[in-house]
């Protein structure tokens, strides 16, 4: 399960990778982004991980945290990596040049205003399952993995993370 102590490196982790977006496009116009191929994939990429560490917070940190918009955040990550070729030059740009500090600058307002040794004594109600639901949970990611539904949308869905999802895939032996 997700854990409370990772909240606080995936929001560094959030920082880190909004600086490298908006030092790339700092000072370019969308037509020189759009003809850098080095600067508008790596702007890319620096975008879905921002989405990738979105998405592995807590459910609880991201529901009790709602001043961004963390189920877009999301998806435009699955966007990069599931339909990259559907994403515009221009949703790309106006993510790369008017998202990405607001989102910067919150979660490094969270960073310096939570008390993170409390918030990780907190119990996150949405991780602790019983054993009926968890096991509910693990069988519908099985189904889904036979499916070919992808990792991303079966955490949406059941609530387990990817490591767990994936351990279905490549059960431990022994």
């Amino acid at each position: 399960m997700r854990e409370h102590s990772r909240d606080r490196g995936r929001l560094e982790d959030i920082v880190r990778y909004a600086l490298n977006v908006e030092e790339m496009v700092n000072g370019i116009s969308l037509e020189t982004f759009v003809a850098d191929i080095r600067t508008y994939y790596a702007t890319m990429k620096n975008i879905e991980v921002i989405g990738e560490a979105s998405n592995m917070l807590t459910r609880h940190f991201r529901e009790v945290h709602t001043e961004l918009p963390w189920r877009q955040i999301v998806s435009m990550r699955n966007v990069l990596v599931h339909g990259y070729a559907q994403i515009s030059d221009a949703d790309l740009w106006q993510t790369a040049t008017n998202d990405i500090r607001p989102l910067r600058e919150q979660a490094q307002r969270y960073l310096t205003e939570i008390d993170w040794d409390e918030w990780q004594k907190l119990e996150d109600p949405f991780t602790e399952m019983d054993n009926a639901s968890y096991k509910q949970a693990v069988e519908s990611a099985s189904r889904m993995l036979e499916k070919g539904y992808p990792v991303e949308d079966i955490t949406d869905i059941t609530g387990l993370n990817p490591e767990e999802i994936k351990a279905l895939c490549y059960p431990k032996k022994g």
